[in-house]
């Protein structure tokens, strides 16, 4: 189903290597290292070095059977953690009752932290869980390209007017926009029951190894030994204070939450899952 959003990614890498081998050969470093960063690619490898260094962090985690924000997101509403983080609003999709934008963001672009809440994105919209995904898929997803000349604010007054894909497509408009394949039922049902793993279990956080540590970022990926050491006693340091302080407690994040109001999804860019578009609080860091 993600199979056309695959196509287009490997379509802006294609590009991406032309542009960086124009800039090699003109010496602009600036734009080469721009295009080496959208050529960057998480491969099997790379998924099994984090695996293992968080295991030797004493790290818990969790290997998603499907889609990430789908796993994430059942954590949250089994409350095995607190929020899912994630740039894609198709988190919210999934039913992730806490959704964290930016937690990730360079230092050096200055985002805040968004905090968006579920419960606040639906009762602003006036919306059922089921209406959003909806929205979401009207307005484009990984597994369905958007309707053509649909945009935040007519899909949002579609979907509360005809309360449903199937009733909003028989708007002449909407009809004529929709791409020639667009399995909506398809997407509809991979973000109501989306395949993830049993999440009954609890996590437990373990006492990280030091020279496990250092064998495989110092001896084995070529990090600085004393600042892997380093890193390593805080750790240690940590794992001794028992319980795990929430991340909230990290940030300076106002308890008083206002829903969204219509007129700011009304007023919202249009963009890949912008069903939950205006509806973000953005505390301080």
């Amino acid at each position: 189903m993600k199979g056309g959003e695959l196509a287009k990614r490997r379509e802006k890498r294609e590009k991406a290597e032309v542009i960086l081998k124009e800039a090699e050969e003109e010496g602009n470093e600036e734009e080469a290292h721009k295009q080496l960063k959208r050529l960057s690619k998480v491969t099997p490898e790379i998924n099994e070095q984090a695996k293992r260094l968080l295991k030797l962090m004493g790290v818990p985690y969790a290997t998603a059977p499907c889609e990430a924000e789908a796993e994430c997101a059942a954590l949250a509403k089994a409350g095995k953690v607190w929020a899912a983080a994630s740039q894609d609003m198709d988190t919210l999709l999934f039913g992730a009752p806490v959704l964290l934008r930016n937690l990730t963001a360079p230092a050096a672009r200055k985002l805040p932290i968004e905090e968006i809440h579920l419960e606040d994105v639906l009762g602003g919209l006036e919306y059922t869980l089921d209406q959003l995904i909806d929205m979401g898929i009207i307005l484009g997803c990984d597994y369905c390209d958007s309707i053509r000349g649909v945009g935040p604010k007519s899909g949002y007054e579609y979907i509360k007017e005809h309360k449903s894909i199937e009733e909003a497509i028989k708007v002449d408009k909407v009809a004529k926009g929709m791409p020639e394949e667009w399995p909506f039922d398809q997407a509809r049902e991979l973000f109501r029951n989306a395949d993830v793993s049993d999440c009954s279990a609890d996590f437990v956080w373990e006492k990280p190894d030091t020279e496990g540590m250092v064998q495989f970022l110092v001896h084995e990926m070529e990090f600085s030994e004393q600042r892997v050491r380093a890193a390593a006693a805080k750790l240690e340091k940590a794992s001794g204070k028992g319980q795990q302080v929430r991340i909230d407690s990290f940030f300076k994040i106002s308890s008083n939450r206002a829903a969204p109001k219509k007129e700011d999804v009304k007023s919202g860019t249009k963009r890949k899952g912008a069903a939950a578009n205006g509806s973000a609080k953005k505390p301080k860091k």
